[in-house]
C-alpha cells in the first residue's frame, strides 16, 4: 500500500536508508528491497514529503514509523491538491470503505494542521479545520489521547529562495496518521547527561540511526571494535540487542574514571540493566549479527579519513571494499562546507575463506612495510584503495555530486 511519508528536515542522506533498513528488520530478508519510493509532483528529492510503498499491512507501516528517528509521520493519504478546492475533491473521491471505519460515533479523533516552509497562525489553523465539513466526522474530539489523528499539511510555493528544498507549487495533503517517530527517547540518552563520555563519544541520534541500519533487536549480538565509552552499544541495547565491545586502550573500558564512572555505569544509568556481554580485548573468532562502529578518523583522532569536500562542496570519495561484503548504503553527514563524515552500511555476501585470509595478510604486510613511504610521497590513499568500478554513466554509484545547502545545522 502507498503512504505519504513525511521526514524531519535533517540528515537527508539517512532518511530512506533508515526506512528500508527497518522494513528489512520487521519484514525479513528482501523486505527492504521491496520498498518503493516516488516524489509528489513539483517536489525536489530533498523535500521531506515522499510517497512510499511498504510491504505488509498497516501494522507493518506503524512498526517502521514508530521505530524510526527521522520519520515525522507515515499517513494514509486521503487526498491532496494545490488548493483547498482540489483537496476537497480528492478527499471526496477517496473510497468510503477506507474512510468510514475511522469516522464512527464511538471513535475519538484529533485534527492537526501542520506546515513546511511557512508559518500559520492559530486563527488560520482553526479556519482550515472548520472548512473540513465535507468529511463526516461523527466521533468525539480528544486532544490528549485520540484513537485517530488526522493531519492537514501545507507547503508554500516558495520556489528555491528560502533556504529549503525547492517546491514550485503549493501542495496540501490530508491523511490519517499510521505511525510516527518517538524522538522523546533522545533527551534521555543525550550525552550531556551521561556519567562517562569521551571526546569522541557518538551523539545519541546518530547512534540510534546506526543501530537501526544495523538491524539491532532482541536476540541479536552486536559488536563494536572501537567501543570507547559505549555510546553505540547503549543505543543497540536500547532496542534489546546483546552487545559486546573492544578497544585498543584497555584503560577506557576497564578503569574509566572509577568504579562508578565507566562503560557499565552508562548502561545502568539509561537502561537500568547490564545488557553488555563484555568489553575488553578480543582474540576470538566470534559470529556477530552486526558490527556497528565509529572508527578513528579526522583531526580528532590524528587521522585522514574525514571526507574532504571540494571548493564547490562536492566530494568524490572511494570507500573501503571487501570481497565478502556488499556496500548497500552510503549516508553522508555534512559537518561543514569543507568536511563531512559518511556512514557505510555493508552486508555480508560471501564466507571468509582461507584464500581471502591469505590475500588480506599479504596486503597488511605490504601496508606495514610501505605506509611511511606512501605517506611521504603523498599517494597513501591511491596505494590503499583500488579505483572504484564506474557505472554505465561513468560515475560510481556512491560518488557525491555538489549538494545544495539548506537551512538547519544538521541537514
Amino acid at each position: 500500500m502507498w503512504y505519504l511519508c513525511v521526514f524531519y528536515h535533517r540528515l537527508l542522506d539517512y532518511r530512506r536508508p533508515e526506512v528500508e533498513s527497518l522494513a528489512e528488520l520487521f519484514g525479513g530478508p528482501g523486505a527492504g528491497d521491496a520498498v518503493e519510493w516516488r516524489m509528489p509532483e513539483n517536489h525536489h528529492e530533498d523535500s521531506p514529503f515522499h510517497f512510499v510503498r511498504l510491504p505488509g499491512d498497516e501494522r507493518f507501516a506503524a512498526q517502521v514509523a514508530n521505530r524510526s528517528l527521522l520519520v515525522k509521520g507515515i499517513y494514509e493519504l486521503w487526498g491532496h491538491g494545490t488548493t483547498y478546492e482540489e483537496l476537497e475533491k480528492s478527499v471526496m473521491e477517496y473510497p468510503d470503505e477506507r474512510k468510514l471505519p475511522y469516522l464512527t460515533p464511538e471513535s475519538t479523533f484529533k485534527i492537526v494542521v501542520d506546515t513546511f516552509g511557512k508559518v500559520m497562525s492559530s486563527q488560520e489553523q482553526n479556519e482550515i479545520m472548520k472548512s473540513l465539513t465535507y468529511i463526516p466526522f461523527k466521533g468525539r474530539v480528544n486532544l490528549k489521547k485520540p484513537e485517530h489523528k488526522f493531519f492537514v499539511i501545507e507547503t508554500d510555493d516558495y520556489g528555491s529562495n528560502n533556504g529549503l528544498p525547492p517546491v514550485m507549487k503549493r501542495t496540501i495533503f490530508f491523511g490519517r496518521e499510521v505511525g510516527a517517530a518517538d524522538r522523546h527517547l533522545l533527551p534521555m540518552y543525550q550525552l550531556k547527561s551521561r556519567k562517562y563520555i569521551g571526546p569522541t563519544a557518538m551523539d545519541a541520534e546518530m547512534a540510534f540511526l546506526m543501530a537501526n541500519q544495523g538491524l539491532a533487536r532482541p536476540g541479536k549480538l552486536v559488536y563494536d571494535p572501537f567501543v570507547g565509552t559505549g555510546s553505540i552499544l547503549v543505543a543497540a541495547a536500547h532496542f534489546g540487542a546483546m552487545t559486546m565491545g573492544a578497544d585498543i586502550d584497555i584503560r577506557v573500558v576497564r578503569d574509566g574514571r572509577g568504579p562508578d564512572c565507566n562503560v557499565w555505569s552508562n548502561f545502568e544509568q539509561v537502561l537500568a540493566i547490564r545488557w553488555l556481554v563484555g568489553v575488553g580485548f578480543l582474540d576470538l573468532l566470534l559470529i556477530f549479527d552486526a558490527i556497528i562502529c565509529d572508527p578513528p578518523y579526522g583531526v580528532r583522532a590524528g587521522g585522514r579519513k574525514s571526507v574532504l569536500r571540494g571548493e564547490d562542496g562536492s566530494s568524490n570519495t572511494q570507500f573501503p571494499e571487501h570481497p565478502c561484503f556488499k556496500l548497500i548504503y552510503s549516508c553522508e553527514q555534512i559537518l561543514s562546507f569543507r568536511y563531512s563524515r559518511v556512514l557505510l552500511t555493508m552486508v555480508k555476501v560471501a564466507p571468509y575463506t582461507e584464500e581471502i585470509k591469505k590475500m588480506a595478510e599479504e596486503q597488511h604486510r605490504d601496508f606495514r612495510e610501505n605506509h611511511q613511504k606512501w605517506l611521504d610521497e603523498g599517494n597513501l590513499h591511491s596505494a590503499v584503495f583500488s579505483p572504484a568500478e564506474p557505472a554505465p554513466d561513468g560515475k560510481s554509484k556512491f560518488d557525491r555530486d555538489s549538494k545544495p545547502k539548506y537551512r538547519g545545522k544538521y541537514v
